[in-house]
């Protein structure tokens, strides 16, 4: 191990081919344990200056309860959906005594890490997290967990680490907002997406190809796009508008894109919905604001964030062990306005 490398429950359970849940008793003196193993495990945790997790053994143990805060860490405080999981994460960490410590990492890697170190530093007893659209190594969250902060992860979660997580039904999501595009007519139909490294991308197009496929249609790679904001929205449709044979409907990764496919389509003379169906993805307060209103997916981001912040209390607080991962998904449901017929 290297010298500057803080010693972990996880490098002691490796030493001495153990659970972490078998260190933990041992470093606590349980009697499930052998004496000579609770010794030696001791031993060597004082000889490589171990130091746990005091805040989260605290809430575990203490009849003096400390102040008990969860750290969150949100992409972007803008979108409607991440303010709204925020919501449901707050309210149900005040509703069972929690503070919230909230930080923006504003899509930005470097941003991340760094929220990630403070929070460790200001002794939260756990983190809930939506990855930054920049993040592909996980470092900084390994790190976390090697020191026994639980991390629960919401909408966009990390595939390479063994964490609890809690996600909206993206795929069936996107197939049954493509299936109600193609049932009312609509057959070439454009994909505006996230980048195919984020897993809810991958899961919405492939929602989107499979129910194409499933009525004989074939995805145009000229109408799928890179584009998850309205500015780039309007920016690229009317290319796409353009053509002989453009798309009569779009299904978006979120309601502003989807706006921005909107505002541009009127712009150039397009009846929508009777020339072009659009369909977004989040439901949140613009998506009633726009003339017409929009069909969406609804995320339900509230519920999203009450179920995160039930995972990660019960993890803190030993209602669900944490070294099991909790898989927890809210379904989403197709809200039918004026841009689809």
């Amino acid at each position: 191990m290297k010298e500057s490398s803080p010693m972990t429950m996880k490098d002691i359970a490796r030493e001495f081919g153990v659970s972490i849940a078998t260190v933990s008793r041992a470093l606590k003196d349980s009697p499930h344990i052998s004496a000579d193993r609770r010794e030696k495990i001791k031993t060597f945790a004082r000889e490589h200056n171990f130091i746990p997790n005091v805040i989260a053994e605290s809430l575990r143990n203490s009849r003096v309860k400390p102040i008990k805060i969860i750290g969150v860490i949100i992409p972007q405080f803008t979108h409607f959906y991440f303010s709204s999981v925020l919501s449901g994460i707050e309210e149900e960490a005040s509703a069972r005594g929690y503070q919230v410590m909230v930080a923006q990492s504003n899509e930005k890697y470097g941003r991340e890490v760094e929220i990630c170190q403070s929070f460790y530093e200001n002794k939260v007893c756990g983190i809930i997290v939506s990855q930054a659209k920049d993040t592909n190594k996980y470092d900084h969250f390994q790190k976390l967990i090697d020191r026994g902060v639980p991390i629960v992860f919401y909408d966009r979660i990390c595939t390479g680490l063994n964490c609890s997580r809690v996600v909206v039904d993206d795929y069936m999501g996107a197939y049954t907002a493509v299936t109600y595009l193609i049932d009312s007519g609509c057959r070439n139909i454009a994909f505006y997406g996230t980048s195919m490294t984020l897993e809810i991308s991958k899961n919405r197009y492939n929602g989107y190809r499979d129910a194409l496929v499933k009525y004989g249609l074939q995805p145009d790679n000229r109408f799928v796009k890179y584009c998850d904001n309205r500015a780039d929205a309007e920016a690229i449709t009317p290319d796409l508008l353009s053509m002989p044979d453009h798309p009569d409907a779009f299904f978006a990764v979120n309601d502003d894109t989807a706006i921005g496919i909107l505002y541009s389509a009127k712009r150039h003379g397009f009846r929508v919905p009777d020339d072009i169906s659009i369909c977004g993805f989040t439901n949140g307060y613009r998506a009633i604001a726009c003339d017409p209103m929009l069909t969406t997916v609804e995320q339900r981001g509230v519920q999203v964030g009450e179920e995160a912040a039930n995972i990660l209390i019960g993890q803190v607080e030993g209602s669900i062990p944490t070294d099991k991962v909790e898989r927890r998904i809210v379904r989403t449901r197709l809200i039918v306005r004026g841009t689809t017929r």
